[in-house]
């Protein structure tokens, strides 16, 4: 077996593993049961937003390559100009705090930890009455990589642990070697601004938040998780700070954006919109795209 593939079935059993858990927990096996006859027509009205996340996932994959090779040609170098805005942070970061328990933790949460808490809504908002909190999730994906996308191969970054190898460990692979089988295929060098693990973290995080009648122990433990995965970006010495900002930004962006292109759900007999996830007036963007709640 190779090492890939052997890293990829763990990913698969213990993300599993964590879903069917806080599936039982969070949502219930009552409501798990009702969704298994209600999924398809819910994916039905979803295609929209599905297929342009499959789209900008496929060209992502497809075009990484030659993305990288546009950019190499016309992108704009910024790597000093992040190094000047913030200097050693990261460098200071793991000097000051790194344990091997520490390193155990964001190593786990960077890749165990992320995948769950971006699979784990699907399954939440497809539980949920209507779709509109489904389709704006799905949504604020494909806005989260398609936008990432455009800013990989407009910006040329690399970062610390490549700027400041002396004093910057790539911790999560002295950790797990095997792990580098899996982001090297995803993932490259100079694709460091925004924080696209930290974007769409953020999103998640903001999402649970919005939705936090619905699911409020997913609220607490969705912002738990989000803030580990951004501090695990620049402990393991891949991300800048400035990363991070930026990845902020993007993830509050796209949420916004979400909601302003996916309309709420209808009414049902004269009750309050958006019967989906929360948005009523306490929990909603209101007319101005802005949080309410």
């Amino acid at each position: 077996m190779s090492v890939l593939l052997s890293v990829v079935l763990r990913l698969v059993f213990w993300v599993g593993v964590m879903c069917f858990v806080a599936g039982i927990a969070l949502i219930g096996p009552a409501r798990l049961y009702e969704l298994a006859h209600e999924l398809i027509p819910k994916l039905r009205a979803s295609a929209v937003p599905i297929a342009g996340l499959l789209a900008v996932l496929i060209a992502s994959a497809v075009g990484r390559g030659a993305l990288q090779t546009v950019s190499e040609v016309i992108a704009f170098r910024l790597t000093g100009t992040i190094y000047a805005i913030e200097g050693p942070f990261v460098a200071w970061l793991q000097a000051t705090y790194v344990t091997p328990e520490l390193t155990f933790y964001f190593s786990w949460i960077y890749i165990y930890g992320y995948v769950f808490l971006l699979t784990f809504p699907f399954i939440a908002y497809a539980a949920l009455p209507g779709t509109a909190a489904l389709k704006r999730l799905i949504a604020a994906y494909a806005l989260n990589y398609g936008i990432g996308l455009v800013f990989y191969t407009l910006i040329l970054a690399y970062g610390p642990r490549n700027v400041m190898p002396d004093v910057v460990t790539s911790l999560l692979y002295t950790f797990n070697p095997d792990f580098q089988a899996l982001t090297s295929e995803v993932n490259e060098n100079t694709n460091v601004f925004p924080s696209l693990h930290t974007s769409l973290a953020m999103t998640v995080a903001t999402f649970g938040v919005l939705t936090r009648r619905e699911y409020p122990a997913w609220a607490v433990i969705s912002v738990w998780i989000a803030v580990s995965v951004m501090v695990s970006t620049m402990y393991l010495g891949i991300h800048w700070l400035v990363d991070v900002i930026g990845g902020i930004g993007l993830a509050l962006g796209c949420v916004y954006l979400s909601y302003r292109l996916v309309e709420p759900d209808e009414p049902i007999d004269g009750g309050a919109e958006d019967v989906a996830a929360g948005e009523d007036t306490a929990t909603s963007p209101g007319e101005d795209g802005s949080a309410t709640g």
